[in-house]
């Protein structure tokens, strides 16, 4: 698979957005953001240590109408931002030939076509993947001036986090990444 295709300044793309513990913004606060997306229009991702309460994605399923397998609706649905709250992503490994995928990594995809929730309900879908309601965006030059207020640490992500660490242990796990005991994080951002 291919990467997309490289603009002037570096990407995040493929990149996890891990928030300070000062952010204060509920929809971020304590998040683990993946970002798919990277260049001069602005980035766009999705919050992955969030689930909805009691929602599961079976719930989908039935409403999408699609039958499925045993099991196959089991996954709970993650709560990928507060932007359109209604539409549904699905962040995936391989494979990635689905009809609306989109490369983030060699690894990662991102899709959002009815071929592969179709596929994931009846047990053919990807091993490892995410179903995603909503997600996060920033205009252009917005997440650079967020990183240099320091509300985000990035660190390269890793699938292991992303697919098989359980949620609730994903802002810890991913800021390890960079060599930092979570519970040193400072609150308050301070400049030198």
């Amino acid at each position: 698979m291919n990467r997309p295709e490289e603009e002037d300044s570096p990407s995040l793309a493929g990149h996890f957005l891990i928030a300070m513990p000062g952010l204060a913004d509920p929809n971020f606060a304590f998040s683990v953001t993946y970002i798919c997306v990277h260049n001069r229009e602005g980035a766009f991702g999705f919050v992955v240590n969030r689930v909805a309460p009691g929602g599961s994605l079976g719930d989908v399923f039935r409403e999408l109408e699609m039958e499925t397998v045993s099991g196959a609706g089991d996954q709970p649905i993650h709560i990928g931002g507060p932007v359109h709250p209604g539409h549904v992503f699905v962040l995936h490994g391989p494979p990635f030939g689905w009809d609306a995928s989109v490369p983030v990594s060699e690894t990662v995809a991102m899709s959002n076509s009815r071929d592969i929730l179709a596929a994931i309900a009846g047990g053919r879908g990807p091993r490892d993947f995410l179903l995603v309601l909503g997600c996060a965006g920033w205009a252009p030059g917005q997440l650079e001036e967020e990183i240099v207020e320091n509300s985000w640490l990035t660190a390269r992500a890793t699938d292991e986090i992303l697919f098989s660490v359980p949620v609730d242990e994903r802002w810890e796990a991913a800021a390890r990444l960079l060599g930092i005991d979570p519970r040193l994080l400072a609150e308050t951002p301070g400049h030198a």
